[in-house]
C-alpha cells in the first residue's frame, strides 16, 4: 500500500487555538491546532459551502462563523445547529517540521 499523505503545510504555520487554509491533492483542507493536536478537515461548512478556515476554534471544534454551526475535529460530526451532515476528516501526521494529511482516505463516512 502507497504512502497517500502529503504536504500540507509547516507545523509553525498553524498557531495553538487556530486555523489555516491550505490546498492537498486538489481538496481544500482546514489545517487545525486544538488542545495540542493537530487536525484537518474539509475547508467547507456542510451546512451553507461556506470556509471553515475563517471560523473560530476552542476545545477541538471549529465553528462556521456564517450561522454558528459547530463541528467536532475528531469526528466531522455537527455539535450545534444548523447543521446536520458531517464534514470529513482527514488523517494527520507530523513529520520533521510539516504537517502531512491524506486526503484519499477521511477517517468518517462525511461526502
Amino acid at each position: 500500500m502507497s504512502d497517500t499523505f502529503e504536504r500540507a503545510c509547516a507545523v509553525a504555520d498553524v498557531p495553538d487555538e487556530g486555523v489555516i487554509a491550505t490546498e492537498v491533492g486538489g481538496v481544500e483542507v482546514a489545517v487545525v491546532k486544538s488542545e495540542g493536536q493537530y487536525f484537518a478537515v474539509r475547508d467547507e461548512c456542510s451546512h451553507a459551502q461556506i470556509q471553515l478556515s475563517e471560523g473560530d476554534v476552542g476545545q477541538c471544534e471549529i465553528e462556521c462563523w456564517l450561522h454558528g454551526s459547530r463541528f467536532d475535529l475528531r469526528t466531522g460530526a455537527p455539535t450545534s445547529l444548523p447543521a446536520y451532515d458531517p464534514v470529513p476528516v482527514y488523517p494527520v501526521r507530523v513529520d520533521g517540521e510539516d504537517l502531512l494529511v491524506d486526503v484519499k482516505n477521511p477517517l468518517n463516512q462525511a461526502s
